[in-house]
């Protein structure tokens, strides 16, 4: 029989100061970010900079600012259980993240720079990015047909000259391009050591050799910066721009991957913990037929699957939270989570839109927002269907088992 995926040792619970912290985070959005969800600032193409800033200040104010970030940047340096807690409640505003600074991309930049980075590119790009200075980005994603589900595709080449790195090529969907201070840019090395391997560069954005062509057009929109088609002609960095050592470009991705799968699912479900709350709200005060529609068995048989998938989801990133506190890598975890949270996500506010009816199609009500959000999600950080394929082959090879 293949080997377990985790030891028959199990058991977490979430201690008493996670559970009022979160609480402090789930009465701070309810309380001073939700009433910013019908301004201006926040458009298609997520919340604006002066907006983000905005929202800090508040959150700094409340003292729940950054939670995941180094506590030598102004963090509050929480492990990945701590995170679950303060990210689901984040997420119960899809602003929420913004303003506690930890939505993507820029937490699973810091969770990387932290691990990786040397002492100066900390004091030059970890410092101002915890501390909410600045936002970033990471290029790695590719049009066709270079790099998207399979890294092993990557077409951006790092060329040697001398002592330095000349980088080419374009990547599209990089979230956050607009406005980010730097970038962490994946490309192939040719020449010297690390030759024909995926590597990590780290370069200003006003760098010469970046160019932003233009924003994408997308379904969600709660993505400070949006997402953007980029390129570099003939990008120049030094050696000491290298993040990490050449060719191990791959294996840092899953350093900030792994986790950064899981924090997605927790800031989505608090979204649809969210929708949830607001179909039933009006199922319990709308009538129909005589009755409320909670009183409906087809109504009340929805809100009780989307209690099961929630509660389902948010078990599911406890569980693989806890495994990263204990030093376990979790990537299989990961991977599972990522697919049972997102795919349960969807359903859960899909049904609470359903739920809704026609309000729940109209920005009268956050949930046709959320709803569009949360199905990319089921596309971001690997489909559904690439998991699968992944966890898949590991069975075959007698690899994992339950």
């Amino acid at each position: 029989m293949s080997k377990p995926t985790t030891s028959a040792a199990f058991g977490f619970e979430i201690p008493a100061e996670l559970t009022e912290l979160a609480d402090r985070i789930g009465a701070f959005v309810r309380n001073e970010i939700i009433p910013y969800e019908n301004d201006p600032r926040w458009g298609a193409h997520g919340p604006s900079d002066e907006l983000r800033r905005e929202l800090n200040a508040l959150a700094r104010k409340a003292g729940v600012f950054a939670p995941h970030s180094p506590e030598e940047f102004g963090g509050l340096g929480l492990g990945h259980l701590g995170r679950a807690a303060s990210f689901i409640a984040a997420g119960y505003s899809m602003l929420g993240p913004i303003a506690l600074h930890c939505a993507a991309p820029d937490e699973g930049n810091i969770h990387l720079l932290e691990i990786v980075a040397t002492p100066e590119q900390r004091e030059r790009y970890l410092k101002p990015l915890a501390s909410g200075e600045v936002r970033s980005c990471f290029c790695m994603t590719e049009p066709a047909p270079g790099a998207g589900s399979d890294p092993r595709q990557l077409a951006t080449v790092a060329r040697r000259d001398g002592d330095d790195f000349v980088i080419s090529g374009q990547k599209w969907l990089i979230t956050g391009a607009y406005g980010a201070a730097f970038a962490i840019i994946m490309a192939r090395i040719e020449g010297g050591e690390g030759d024909g391997k995926a590597t990590m560069f780290l370069s200003p954005m006003d760098a010469p050799g970046i160019v932003i062509e233009r924003a994408l057009d997308s379904l969600d929109s709660s993505f400070t910066g949006g997402h953007a088609v980029m390129r570099f002609d003939g990008l120049r960095v030094p050696a000491s721009a290298v993040l990490g050592q050449p060719g191990q470009g791959l294996r840092y991705a899953q350093v900030r991957l792994a986790p950064a799968r899981l924090t997605h699912c927790m800031r989505w479900l608090g979204s649809a913990m969210r929708a949830h709350d607001v179909a039933a709200d009006y199922a319990r005060t709308r009538t129909a037929f005589g009755k409320t529609l909670a009183e409906h068995e087809g109504i009340s048989f929805m809100l009780a699957d989307n209690l099961m998938d929630i509660h389902t989801a948010r078990l599911t990133i406890w569980h693989a939270a806890w495994l990263l506190d204990r030093g376990e890598q979790g990537g299989n975890e990961s991977s599972m989570a990522k697919v049972i949270c997102s795919e349960a996500i969807y359903r859960v506010v899909d049904r609470s839109l359903q739920v809704l009816g026609g309000l729940g199609v109209t920005r009268d009500a956050i949930v046709e927002r959320i709803f569009r959000d949360v199905r990319s999600f089921r596309i971001y950080d690997g489909p559904s269907e690439v998991h699968r394929w992944a966890l898949g082959q590991r069975i075959a090879k007698g690899e994992l088992s339950y």
